[in-house]
């Protein structure tokens, strides 16, 4: 296997590290059964907060769709907190940690670090998660996801998101304290492989996050409880997003981790160049705090010279990396492909690709959406006289769930389509339905991106319950509304199956001991391929490079017309 799976494993493996493996029967690794474990507690836990979190994205859709205006205006701003508390927070974070475990042992042919810690910081995670959930459900925080101080919510949801803090800290010290085990052990040979390299580049970037997390909720706790002064607004609106931002860019290193290894499981697809790929990790770990700044672009206590220094000209450092992993993945792929002999015009390759593995259908569509629809709009929100008349808007929820959903949450969704066959040992129930899913979901997360994103261009603002009353709207923007409102159902229909396919497979799918688990479909070699052939060819990856162009022109088009709205709002004089 290529190293972005796995490392070089050495000829004989310590014996008592045996007795604590299993052999996996698919890839012939070797499984550490304390890591398969908690990958499954954190797995199953990520799911459960995911369902939560769909439900409460359909009734807010369903609300903010004005023709059906579902919920009440209390409990608008009460499950509008649940949603992001859950989709953002705690469905990420479990699945992450699951992710992390999962790096850290079997590709390197380790042991996870200690059991004990793992028990330690899952139980802080769900602790903290349920006493959030139970504090906002009961109405005492209706603060949305931000809590931006003055607003006060009870001390049991601050504590509870300490919790859930600390406890993904403590899980990502297990990973750190794993990989430095199996260093020293030399479970392995040479450099880590890819996917473990982009985990520890997340964890990295946890850590910092994680870190801000504490300095700001810590104070605010204290405060709730009546210990301590209030802390200073604007200082805690600044520190949040040092939580609120890079939490997303965990998110995005494992999202692109996921998109190397799937690629490679079902493509057979190499990194073209692995030291350029590693390096763009690297500068998502140096670059990416410095992002977080494009939510601070509308804030009066910070200076216009930071704000311009940080979003228009090092965040781009942050967004080269993604340009990167957005440019390598396909071309890899695309490269793959060819030396598999579908040679054919600029993309022949494509027609020939696994479309009926879900798994790689859903990879496909989590790079599309996240590169086309949330980079740039990303990119473009990220200026900062653009950001003045977007700030406030459906626009900036538009690039979010583009972001988040259709690509960091779609990629995870794919990867399940392998974990839970190698981790639970049963194969996936209704198969023909499992094609199907990714395309549901990520179609349904287009039409939400995109029917925000134009509403927000028609000034419809975020947040807000009710727009009729102001008469400032017309149909082209309730229009767009009704698009996100059918999106949302076509979404949460995916999400639906998605939840079923899982728990049903874990309970009742056909188990897979002692055999290979049951094969999505691969990338099929023509007759008379020469495999590696192409691998001096610069042109072999021509439509990967005419896609690129395809994505630069669009890119020029959504971001000068940006430029022509920014004109029309403020003329020359």
């Amino acid at each position: 296997m290529s190293s972005t799976l796995t490392a070089t494993f050495p000829a004989s493996p310590d014996p008592a590290a045996r007795a604590l493996t299993r052999k996996c029967d698919t890839t012939g690794l070797n499984v550490c059964l304390e890591a398969e474990r908690f990958i499954k507690f954190n797995a199953v836990s990520a799911v459960v907060f995911l369902l939560i979190g769909g439900i409460a994205a359909l009734l807010l859709a369903l609300t903010r769709w004005q023709a059906v205006h579902l919920l009440r205006v209390d409990w608008f701003y009460r499950i509008l907190t649940l949603h992001g508390l859950n989709m953002l927070i705690f469905w990420i974070l479990f699945f992450e940690v699951a992710v992390l475990y999962f790096a850290c042992t079997t590709p390197l042919n380790a042991r996870l670090f200690s059991a004990k810690v793992a028990w330690a910081g899952f139980a802080q995670m769900v602790t903290g998660a349920l006493m959030v959930n139970y504090i906002i459900l009961k109405g005492q925080a209706d603060v949305l996801m931000t809590s931006y101080l003055p607003l006060l919510a009870h001390p049991l949801f601050y504590l509870g998101i300490i919790l859930v803090a600390t406890g993904t800290l403590t899980g990502v010290f297990n990973f750190f304290a794993t990989l430095y085990v199996a260093r020293r052990d030399r479970t392995y040979e040479g450099s880590v492989p890819l996917v473990t390299f982009g985990a520890t580049a997340a964890a990295i970037i946890a850590v910092v996050t994680l870190l801000h997390g504490a300095i700001v909720m810590i104070p605010t706790f204290t405060f709730s409880m009546g210990w301590t002064a209030q802390p200073d607004p604007m200082w805690y609106r600044m520190i949040w997003w040092g939580l609120g931002h890079q939490s997303q860019q965990v998110n995005v290193c494992a999202m692109v981790a996921v998109w190397y290894l799937i690629a490679q499981l079902a493509t057979g697809a190499r990194p073209i160049n692995e030291t350029v790929c590693r390096t763009a990790f690297l500068l998502y770990v140096l670059f990416i705090n410095i992002a977080s700044a494009h939510h601070l672009l509308v804030d009066p206590a910070v200076g216009a010279t930071w704000k311009i220094w940080n979003t228009s000209y090092a965040m781009y450092l942050a967004v080269l990396a993604s340009m990167i992993h957005g440019f390598t993945v396909p071309a890899s792929v695309e490269l793959a492909m060819r030396e598999k002999g579908h040679t054919k015009g600029l993309f022949g390759w494509v027609v020939a690709l696994p479309w009926r593995n879900p798994a790689f259908a859903g990879a496909v569509l989590s790079v599309l959406i996240f590169g086309f629809i949330g980079g740039i709009t990303g990119v473009t929100l990220g200026t900062q006289q653009i950001n003045i008349i977007a700030h406030n808007t459906l626009r900036i929820t538009g690039h979010f769930h583009a972001t988040v959903v259709g690509g960091t949450s779609l990629a995870f969704m794919a990867l399940a389509y392998y974990v839970i066959p190698l981790i639970f040992r049963r194969d996936f129930i209704w198969r023909p339905a499992a094609r199907i899913q990714p395309w549901l979901f990520g179609g349904g997360i287009l039409l939400v991106s995109l029917g925000m994103s134009f509403a927000g261009s028609m000034g419809v603002p975020r947040r807000i319950y009710d727009i009729d009353q102001s008469g400032a709207f017309g149909a082209a923007a309730h229009l767009m509304l009704g698009v996100m409102g059918l999106g949302a159902l076509a979404a949460v229909a995916g999400l639906l199956l998605f939840v079923l396919l899982c728990v049903g497979t874990i309970l009742a799918g056909e188990r897979n001991e002692g055999r290979p688990m049951a094969d999505w479909g691969v990338a099929s070699t023509l007759a008379g391929a020469r495999e590696g052939s192409l691998a001096d060819d610069h042109w072999a990856v021509k439509g990967t490079v005419a896609l690129t162009a395809v994505f630069l022109v669009c890119f020029a088009v959504y971001y000068f017309a940006n430029w022509k709205a920014l004109a029309d709002v403020w003329p020359v004089r």
